[in-house]
Parts: C-alpha cells; structure tokens; sequence
C-alpha cells in the first residue's frame, strides 16, 4: 500500500516546488520513492497472474518514472513532477505498446490503461484493425462494467478533421477519429493507503486487460 508520509510527501512538494526545498527534503524523497517501488512489486506480482504479457524480469525500479521535470521546451519551469507515475509496459520490457499506468498525486490519482499518442505506424495499424474489426472493440469498450469504470470511451481527444484513409460517414469514424487509445479511472488516496491495493488496482487493471489485448494485437 501508499503510505501516508508518501502523500505528506508530494503535498508539501506542490506548495514547495523549488530546488532548494527538495534538497533539504531529499531524504523524504527517497522513503517516499522506495514506498513506491515496493508497492509497484506487490502490484506486478498479481498482475502478472492476470495478463502474461508482462516480463517476468521487469524491474520495479525501473517501472517508477523520474521525479524530475525536463523543463527546457516548457514554459513551465517547475523542477520537480507533483506526482509519482508508474508505467507497466506489455509485450517485453520497452514501451511503445500498450500498458498500465498508474498516477499518485493527493486527490488525483487515477490508474489508466491502453496506448496513450501511438507513434505513426502504430496508430495507421490500430485505425486499420478499428476499421476492419471495430466489433471486438466495441465489444469492450461499451461493456456496462467497462463504461461504469472509465466512462465514455470516445471522449478523448480526436483529429479535427477525417483520417485521409477514411470517408466521413465510416460508421466507426468516431473511433478513428482518436488521437489515443486510454481508459482511467480516479482514485481516492484512502484506496491506495488500503492493505489490499494491489489487489484492488489489479482487479480494475483486469477490465483494461482485454484493451490492451485488441490494441497489442493490432500492431503486431
């Protein structure tokens, strides 16, 4: 489970985002961090028993994305990330396919799964398996315990305009239309600082599961 200083933590961290305040508390960051990488173990053990794609030597280390800020395009300048995110990649140990995603942030953490802005070819090849078996996604995606979970599936950030490839009255253009392919879900901080949160985050993960499958499946 989260522990509570690890929410202390990244509170304090949103009203103090400056070098010399994480210096000073670089110690915390690190009891904070490790509470993480623990928690990402207990978390990749039961979902493993739920989607063998996962590598058997993926490193919770690894999984716990860096704290650090890269400022130089942004104009936010900001060092320091006010959350720590954990990305589970399917089909081996690299990104650039589906995966599960979970964010802590006080009052905004959320767990996410499916392939967020696919690089070109990959989103060419989801769109051409979306055209030619829009059915099996459907099938997931409007599923009641699915919708109940992540909601509107199609609300997600589209194209402006119609893929080259497809004409405008493709019964699935709203589907091809979709910049990313994400489902989240919110979570209260008291279900991360309960004993059995892994368990409880695997299971919703097992209603991403299926996402996953349909999209991994299409660019491979």
């Amino acid at each position: 489970m989260i522990q509570r200083h690890t929410f202390n933590f990244l509170k304090e961290l949103v009203e103090n985002n400056n070098r010399e305040w994480f210096q000073a508390n670089k110690e915390r960051y690190e009891e904070a961090r490790e509470n993480v990488i623990s928690f990402t173990g207990e978390w990749l053990k039961v979902l493993r028993k739920i989607d063998p794609a996962i590598d058997d030597a993926l490193d919770p280390k690894k999984c716990v994305m860096r704290i650090y800020r890269d400022i130089r395009f942004s104009k936010n300048k900001t060092p320091y990330k006010n959350n720590f995110g954990i990305s589970i990649p399917t089909r081996g140990l690299k990104g650039g396919r589906a995966e599960y995603y979970l964010q802590i942030a006080p009052g905004s953490s959320f767990i996410a799964g499916g392939y967020w802005m696919p690089e070109a070819n990959h989103l060419k090849a989801i769109r051409q398996e979306i055209d030619y078996n829009a059915k099996d996604l459907k099938n997931i995606i409007d599923e009641p315990a699915f919708v109940a979970l992540f909601g509107e599936f199609r609300k997600q950030e589209q194209l402006k305009t119609v893929p080259r490839e497809y004409s405008a009255d493709n019964e699935n253009i709203e589907l091809l239309k979709l910049k990313s392919f994400i489902a989240f879900h919110y979570l209260k901080d008291e279900e991360l600082m309960g004993k059995d949160a892994a368990d409880s985050i695997a299971t919703i993960c097992g209603k991403l599961y299926p996402l996953n499958v349909f999209l991994n499946n299409a660019i491979a």
